[in-house]
């Protein structure tokens, strides 16, 4: 195993912090209740996802050029600035620059810390650990994330309403603020100085390469898909608490939210438990792993629509949890594996090119799944990402090696 010393505490309060945020298992939920239709909820996912697709490459060169903290702390405060556009205004256009706001915070983040634990675990010279290092630390955002639904819930049940978790939101993201502006000097750039022209060698020859390429599209798609569905599961949760006899005399709002917390509280101890053991699953052959869970995720989804179509509720809330699981299984050991076909020194910039197509196929799933959320139901929508997702699957199938 690896020590556990004061960076790595401080890498899990990073991710802790970071999954405190109170507004995730009601998005959904607080932008319905705010008369947008499912269509324009799908637009607001795609401006999100399109804005940092857009940032995301420029971002990622910066922060291995200029500094990764300052990048982290320009996120934080990003974030914070969406959070409050949400919290005091009302317009589905006002709603657009917040997500663009998010999308600064996202583009700024995504990679970049991910490159400052590597070069990180470079420097301590246990670079073969980082499967468990990294998987390890995200259980810890996993575990921020169920204590976020517990308190979520709380703050929706006694306030009433959605538009509160967001003023509370602002809270978590100042502390991170203030744990990231702690990090050392030496992982604000890479421990081996390059030129710019250098850099940007190493990031074009990664990107041009068709097997990296097919690497970034095969841990790049499940997610994309994914993150284009998951709060989903609110909606499901939410009918599915009005069908059941319990808590009647309270009112919807309330009867919902001490579901969903109860829900995305098991659901996210469940995905920590997966970060933390995902190293042994990959352990014998990453590609594999990759392979599995991509085919899997895709039947998953598939069934989680087709279940929620015939009003078999507790199974499709069965499914998506699920969904989450496979995610945070795939998660460190696609990192990993996307970190041992590429140079250190454009990780971060590599990183973002990951991301950067997890936030297109993410943009563009969320129309798919907006408009037939619109037009013919939410199981039909999610059953039809299922299927596109399945058939892409057999085409970016990795082996061990790609480098």
């Amino acid at each position: 195993m690896f020590e556990k010393d004061l960076q790595y505490r401080r890498f899990q309060l990073y991710g802790f912090l970071k999954n405190l945020r109170f507004f995730e298992p009601f998005l959904v939920l607080f932008l319905l209740s705010s008369g947008l239709s499912y269509l324009q909820i799908g637009l607001l996912y795609s401006i999100k996802s399109v804005a940092t697709n857009i940032l995301e490459v420029p971002t990622g060169i910066i922060a291995d050029l200029f500094g990764r903290k300052k990048s982290m702390l320009f996120s934080m405060s990003s974030y914070i600035i969406s959070f409050l556009i949400f919290y005091f205004f009302y317009s589905f256009y006002l709603y657009i620059i917040a997500m663009i706001f998010f999308s600064f915070g996202e583009a700024f983040r995504s990679g970049t810390h991910k490159a400052m634990i590597f070069d990180y675990l470079k420097i301590k010279g246990i670079e073969h650990l980082k499967v468990q290092y990294y998987g390890s630390t995200r259980a810890a955002s996993q575990f921020g994330s169920a204590l976020n639904s517990l308190i979520a819930a709380s703050i929706v049940y006694f306030s009433g309403n959605y538009r509160k978790i967001f003023i509370f939101t602002v809270i978590p993201y100042i502390l991170n603020f203030i744990n990231l502006a702690t990090y050392p000097s030496f992982l604000d750039k890479t421990e081996v100085k390059k030129s710019k022209k250098a850099t940007l060698k190493d990031f074009l020859s990664a990107i041009f390469d068709f097997k990296v390429l097919k690497i970034l599209l095969n841990t790049s798609m499940y997610s994309g898909v994914f993150k284009s569905i998951k709060d989903y599961l609110q909606p499901v949760l939410k009918t599915f608490a009005l069908s059941i006899p319990i808590f009647v005399s309270l009112d919807n709002e309330k009867r919902t939210s001490i579901l969903i917390g109860l829900v995305y509280f098991v659901l996210y101890l469940l995905t920590s438990v997966a970060s933390k053991n995902s190293w042994k699953i990959g352990k014998k052959s990453s590609s594999f792993a990759l392979n599995v869970t991509l085919i899997l995720g895709a039947l998953s989804i598939f069934f989680a629509g087709f279940a929620y179509l015939f009003k078999l509720y507790i199974i499709s809330i069965i499914i998506f949890v699920l969904l989450y699981i496979i995610e945070n299984l795939r998660r460190p050991i696609a990192v990993s594996y996307i970190s041992e076909n590429i140079k250190a020194d454009a990780m971060a910039s590599v990183l973002s090119v990951e991301s950067q197509s997890t936030t297109l196929l993410t943009a563009v799933f969320s129309i798919i799944v907006g408009y037939f959320a619109d037009k013919f139901s939410i199981g039909t929508a999610i059953l039809i990402s299922g299927l596109i997702l399945l058939f892409f699957s057999f085409f970016v199938n990795v082996k061990e090696n790609q480098r």
